[in-house]
């Protein structure tokens, strides 16, 4: 039987290469349940990499990926959704021409959906799931702050607004473990701040386990308190903010040589 207690998650030796060139090698991790942990580097180490083979975008050349204890290496992005993995993209993926309401419903009938007939046939089975969505859909918007442009098709938002549709489609699809890649993509400082605040509340209220990788620093140091860095597809550290921070390691990786500001 699988051990679903710790970790959620742990990654042995995962190898990915393109051809000639190796992507990523020996990489490794474990997150226990309700842990945030943050993924950094610089341009190029291999951050999305591993997000792509943790979400099933991508087989992996070797290693092997543990979800609750079950081998989940070769699983299809399918398949590791309906396990309970959810992702967001760096680059925004929604159904622009749907309302706001139907691109979070849209999740909600991937995984809640009660079957052809009864949908077709409008069965008692169907009205009962149906009263259920919205329920955890008026949720998500009140959570994310998107009642007001609830009718609004997904084109017409601006972006930040965008990157909260595509986190309550994240969550509508009930992650146990939910992959962030770069929520404060594209955001400006106050939007950022107000992203650190959402996904603080969505660790908190929903007791998620969450993996994001993120540019931004500030971001990562305020709110992840565990940090793994990456370089050129190798794990190069792991730490408390603070160790990262002052780490010669990741200084030199970040800025060429090291520094005496201690920053990462």
């Amino acid at each position: 039987m699988p051990n679903i207690l710790s970790p959620l998650i742990r990654v042995e030796n995962l190898e990915k290469r393109f051809g000639g060139i190796t992507a990523l090698s020996d990489y490794h991790i474990e997150i226990e349940p309700g842990e945030m942990v943050g993924l950094i580097g610089p341009n190029g180490a291999g951050k999305t990499t591993v997000f792509n083979l943790l979400s099933g975008v991508l087989p992996p050349t070797g290693g092997r990926i543990f979800f609750q204890g079950r081998d989940i290496t070769r699983k299809r992005p399918d398949q590791m959704a309906a396990l309970g993995v959810a992702r967001t993209f760096q680059n925004i993926r929604l159904f622009n021409d749907l309302s706001v309401v139907d691109n979070i419903k849209i999740a909600f009938h991937v995984r809640l959906g009660c079957g052809l007939w009864p949908t077709l046939l409008h069965t008692s089975k169907f009205q009962s799931a149906e009263r259920r969505i919205q329920r955890r859909v008026e949720e998500y918007l009140d959570l994310l702050e998107l009642q007001t442009v609830r009718f609004e098709p997904a084109r017409n938002l601006p972006y930040g607004s965008q990157r909260r549709v595509e986190i309550a489609r994240a969550l509508a699809s009930g992650p146990k473990l939910l992959l962030l890649d770069e929520p404060a993509a594209g955001l400006n400082l106050n939007e950022t701040n107000d992203m650190i605040g959402l996904i603080n509340r969505i660790h908190k209220e929903y007791k998620l386990t969450i993996f994001l990788v993120e540019h931004d620093m500030n971001l990562v140091m305020t709110i992840c308190p565990r940090i793994q860095v990456i370089d050129r597809g190798h794990v190069l550290s792991v730490g408390t903010p603070d160790e990262i921070r002052n780490n010669p390691g990741v200084i030199e990786a970040y800025l060429g040589k090291a520094s005496g500001g201690g920053r990462a």
